[in-house]
């Protein structure tokens, strides 16, 4: 039988990582590409979808929108809720299925979720539903792990020895996902590569020396020449080819047609 991610995966994983600070975020990406795209988010009606903390949601809710943040883990909800406590801003917690989401059609301004794609044999359902949701004119933001990376490899090789915390996992390329999008009747109008920071190196060693018992902060410390000369080029490159195929992640910001 193929590997699949599992709800009982992510009840887990949610479970073990009940403080979200300890948790790498996304660096602002997912809510710089819509202020880019968008500017003013005040008064818009957003979804994310797969939420995890919903630490992206809360950045929108702050800007003046109204966010829903949707995720079918229980242990996912719990974490937003707790967040609702200690954040100024609120947003909706809602647990449902991906596939089917629990919103009218055309009744949504922005729809983005980031590290939920790839956790599907067959995701098309996902896209097919931001679509439906979405108003004409509204915008989708996909943000999955990009294929031409050492850490897809790594992944793969974990997978096969069942050590994967998620069960199964896929990536994309950027162009095979904007094929995807574009099969759906999304535009593509924005689109941005994200190289990891802290290093893969880092990050394994991390994981590595926490499960003997030893922690290292979440990021190294800097070194201020070398921080100012990587953020340099991570800012240079992101929104061009080269940082859509090299970097750890690749996101696409997609329209759905005003007709």
């Amino acid at each position: 039988m193929a590997k699949q991610s599992e709800r009982s995966h992510w009840e887990k994983f949610w479970t073990q990582k009940k403080d979200p600070s300890q948790i790498y975020d996304n660096s602002g990406r997912i809510p710089a590409a819509v202020f880019e795209v968008l500017g003013d988010v005040a008064g818009k009606k957003v979804l994310e979808v797969g939420a995890g903390t919903g630490r992206d949601s809360f950045t929108l809710a702050e800007a003046g929108a109204t966010v829903f943040v949707l995720d079918y883990a229980d242990a996912a909800i719990d974490i937003v809720k707790r967040l609702n406590k200690q954040n100024k801003a609120q947003v909706i917690p809602v647990q449902g299925d991906a596939f089917a989401l629990p919103f009218a059609d055309n009744s949504l301004d922005i729809v983005f979720h980031q590290g939920l794609l790839e956790h599907f044999r067959n995701p098309e359902g996902i896209v097919a539903e931001n679509f439906r949701v979405l108003k004409p004119g509204g915008i989708a933001v996909i943000d999955v792990p990009q294929r031409w990376h050492i850490y897809t490899v790594i992944k793969h090789i974990l997978i096969a020895l069942d050590m994967w915390f998620a069960g199964w996992e896929t990536e994309f390329s950027y162009g095979q996902l904007k094929k995807l999008l574009e099969k759906h009747g999304f535009e593509t109008i924005y689109y941005y590569g994200v190289w990891m920071y802290p290093s893969l190196f880092y990050r394994m060693i991390r994981e590595l020396l926490w499960r003997l018992g030893i922690h290292l902060p979440l990021y190294p410390p800097k070194v201020p020449v070398l921080w100012r000369v990587r953020k340099y080029f991570r800012e240079k490159l992101r929104r061009t080819k080269f940082g859509a195929y090299t970097g750890f992640s690749v996101g696409i910001v997609a329209k759905k047609p005003e007709k």
